[in-house]
């Protein structure tokens, strides 16, 4: 039961992070550049791959596509870790793949983003690992 509700909270975490970049995407300037002009450039620049969307659009649909993968993660893994405790634990697939995106978002958080979101995706990878020692144990 610990070892799941440590997946839970890491899950939760993870959830909660991407919810809140999913709102600052959509609600305010939080995400916006800066610097006006900055914006401007964006609003009315192309990507080099197509024409059919601005560098600002393509951003914001980025920002809101990467939310929802966390979100995601929010709502699978605290469904596994209690609706389906036997499926998720003896599933190596499934607790390997928590572990790599957690990680593959810790490294995301470290090289490209900054403080907060860091150190919550720390929190939440390290609540993740404790989950699977204490399920070892």
């Amino acid at each position: 039961m610990l070892a799941s509700m440590l997946i839970a909270a890491s899950a939760l975490i993870t959830g909660l992070l991407g919810s809140i970049h999913l709102l600052f995407t959509f609600n305010g300037p939080k995400l916006h550049p800066r610097d006006k002009n900055v914006m401007l450039a964006m609003e009315h620049t192309f990507p080099v791959i197509t024409k059919e969307t601005t560098v600002w659009r393509a951003t914001v649909g980025f920002n809101a596509s990467h939310s929802m993968g966390l979100m995601l993660f929010g709502v699978i893994y605290p469904y596994l870790a209690f609706a389906q405790p036997v499926v998720f634990w003896q599933s190596t697939l499934l607790t390997t793949l928590g572990l790599v995106v957690l990680l593959a978002y810790l490294t995301l958080a470290k090289l490209y983003w900054f403080s907060v979101p860091f150190r919550g995706v720390a929190l939440a990878t390290a609540l993740y690992i404790a989950g699977l020692i204490a399920h070892a144990i």
